[in-house]
């Protein structure tokens, strides 16, 4: 099982849910920070300060050019959370196979 360094704050920047749908439109291609808080009508303070804690985990790459925030899509921390959680998902997958054997047999 891969363990990223900061795979805390990779959950930590995921928690969000407007951090979650930043995620998504930079999936799309490079924002500016004013278009990543157009949909949440925040300023760009406020955009600013959700950028900075996804720039912390590593999700997200912030270049300025002039006055403008560009921020693009950073998604390696992402499968690293996802191998993590795939570690689980065996884990549940097993537990579940056991637990319909115990029904089928009328054990349970």
């Amino acid at each position: 099982m891969v363990e990223s360094p900061n795979l805390d704050g990779v959950f930590h920047a995921l928690s969000d849910p407007t951090r979650r749908a930043m995620l998504r439109e930079l999936a799309a291609g490079e924002r500016k920070i004013g278009d990543l808080a157009a949909p949440f009508a925040m300023s760009f303070a406020a955009a600013s300060k959700h950028v900075k804690v996804l720039e912390t985990a590593g999700l997200v790459r912030r270049r300025i050019e002039g006055r403008t925030h560009l921020c693009s899509l950073e998604a390696r921390p992402l499968r690293d959370a996802e191998s993590w959680m795939r570690f689980f998902e065996s884990y549940w997958g097993e537990r579940f196979d056991k637990l319909e054997a115990l029904i089928d047999n009328g054990e349970v």
